[in-house]
């Protein structure tokens, strides 16, 4: 089942993230998927504000990961660079600990991915409105999207 929203906004995008940051526990994995400019980042900053990080958040695109503390730690990676690589990053280690982890451009590492996540895909549509849809991969997502989604 896929959940979708409409989104017209800036600030519509950072109430859906904050929402979304208020039901994440320890070792959630979320996946992000978009064309440049949709808006991955953007999301990925909003859920950590829900996560009471404080810290600049921004693209790791040329370190791959960035780390934040919040009420929960956050693990921010942007697999981009990594289209090509066989490298084991020591995934299991990221997305199996304490930290829930955002992963832009997770389709470059679809191997590695745990099989239980949560799926985001971001559409741009026009100007500022967006089309987000939610595919969860196990119970613990699916009924985290049925609480988002009510």
């Amino acid at each position: 089942m896929i959940f979708e929203r409409i989104i017209n906004s800036e600030q519509e995008t950072e109430e859906l993230a904050k929402q979304l940051a208020a039901l994440l526990k320890p070792a959630d994995v979320l996946t992000l998927e978009g064309d440049l400019g949709a808006g991955k980042t953007t999301f990925t900053k909003s859920v950590a504000k829900g996560l009471g990080i404080t810290r600049n958040v921004n693209s790791p695109t040329f370190t791959i990961l960035k780390q934040y503390e919040g009420r929960l730690p956050l693990n921010h990676l942007d697999v981009y660079r990594l289209a090509d690589s066989d490298e084991d990053l020591g995934w299991d280690e990221l997305f199996y600990g304490d930290a829930v982890s955002i992963i832009e451009w997770a389709h470059l590492i679809e191997t590695d991915l745990p099989p239980e996540r949560l799926a985001i895909e971001i559409l741009q549509l026009e100007d500022e409105q967006r089309k987000f849809a939610f595919t969860p991969f196990g119970k613990r997502y699916e009924q985290l999207c049925e609480e988002l989604f009510e």
